[in-house]
Formats: structure tokens, sequence, C-alpha cells
């Protein structure tokens, strides 16, 4: 299977960019998005069922903002939106779709960039995410949880490590819960192959053309339960699909 995980910071904004045409090319069996900043009926649903994709949604209660959407070639058995919080549901941030043995989540979580509440808000759905992903683990031997993490992992996942200012999504204590998180039954794809790899990033701001010289974060994960690991074959960050800030991150895997 080819599953595609991609930030693509407002859907309509990125078809613009020729998101289509990239699609059609890459042609993936299963297609996340987050940031879809977009409600169902604001984007045709015949120019994603023209390449045979079904469409599952999971949309912010505010309009322009949030969202995941995912895109896959087989039709679910089972989707679920959100995970049964209020707080988060409204901004549309976790999507569950079941595929027989294998359960895809894509997920968006948030960034606390904006101010010190929004970043204590992204520590309580650090917090609250975690129990249900692995309650879910617990009854679904096979699953990928990907998305935008909007953390930093490694010091290697960021073009300046020693920075001093404490960013959100640089921080001891989220970096500590992500770090738990892939060595308590998740594995990052990406460092399963490439664990040593530096300049791997999957975002990149818009100022001082940090994308051109690659001055990135990488944020942007697929995370598979233990069980499933052996079948990754490769993964990449593309920093040259420019539909968004954010890259895609594409996995090969068997299941």
């Amino acid at each position: 299977m080819k599953i595609v995980s991609y930030n693509v910071n407002g859907l309509r904004a990125a078809l613009k960019k020729g998101l289509l045409d990239w699609l059609k090319e890459e042609d993936p069996d299963i297609f996340c998005i987050q940031e879809s900043k977009s409600q169902e009926d604001q984007v045709p649903a015949e120019l994603f069922e023209e390449l045979g994709y079904h469409a599952y949604w999971h949309s912010a209660e505010k309009k322009g903002y949030s969202g995941v959407v995912t895109y896959s070639k087989q039709k679910a058995d089972k989707v679920v939106s959100g995970i049964g919080m209020t707080k988060y549901d409204n901004e549309g941030r976790i999507l569950r779709c079941d595929y027989g043995e294998l359960t895809v989540v894509n997920g968006y979580f948030p960034s606390g960039s904006s101010s010190e509440e929004r970043h204590e808000f992204k520590m309580e759905f650090l917090a609250d995410i975690k129990p249900w992903i692995y309650k879910l683990k617990k009854e679904r031997k096979n699953t990928i949880v990907l998305g935008d993490y909007n953390i930093v992992r490694l010091d290697i996942d960021i073009h300046n490590p020693g920075r001093k200012d404490n960013p959100s999504g640089f921080r001891p204590e989220e970096r500590k819960w992500l770090e738990d998180w892939f060595t308590n039954g998740f594995v990052d794809a990406f460092r399963y192959l490439y664990p040593d790899k530096e300049d791997a990033y999957s975002w990149w701001s818009y100022r001082a053309g940090s994308r051109q010289k690659n001055k990135g974060w990488r944020i942007d994960y697929i995370s598979v339960t233990e069980k499933i690991s052996k079948g990754i074959r490769e993964v990449r960050q593309l920093r040259e699909a420019t539909h968004s800030d954010h890259g895609p991150v594409i996995m090969d895997i068997d299941i």
C-alpha cells in the first residue's frame, strides 16, 4: 500500500496549485490531508471521485479552520469522527477509518504557536488523545496514526536545535510526550528506516526563503504499531511538492 499524509494548509488553495495533478501521478491507496480549511460542500466531490477515491470528512465547526479529510481507493468499513470530546471534535482534528484489519487515524494535532493559551490547549489534547489511541490500539492491532503532530521529535528534526526562544513545537514537555509515544507501542516509520538521516523536514516557514534553503522542521509523522512495522518499505518527505508550507509524507508498506 502507498499511504500519504499531507497538511495542505487549505484544500481549496492547494487545488489551485495543482494538487490533483500531483495526486494523480502519485496515485496513493490512502490520501490523508490535514488543515482542509473547508466544509465538504465547498469541494466538488467529483474531483476526487474521478480518480477513484471515496471521501471521509471531519471539518471544524468554524469555517476556514482546521479539519481533516481521508481519501481512499477502498471503501472504509467503519468511520469515526472525533474522540468524543467536544472541545477537540469541534475543531475537526481526528478521523478514524477502518479497512478490514487496518485502521488509519488521520490527525491534525493543535499548534501552540499563537499563544500560551493555545500551547496549554495543545498539551491538554496530547494528554487526552493518548489513552483514546491506546485503547483503540488494543482492539485494532494494525493501526496507523498519521498527520501533523506539530512537534519536533529529535534535534536532527529541526534545522536550528540550539535555539533558545523555546517555541511551541520544540518544548521539552511535548517532545517528551512524543518520545514516550515512540517507545510505547508506536514506531516512527521514517526513523525506522533512516534513524540518523538529517535535513529531512516536512514543514518550512514562508519567511526568508526557508524552503529553498531547507531550513525546516519535521513535525508530520506516520506512526505504525509494532505489529506492522516490519512491513515498512519506504518513507519520504517531499520538499519539491509545493502546494503548502508543509510537504507530503509518503509511505510504502506491506500490510
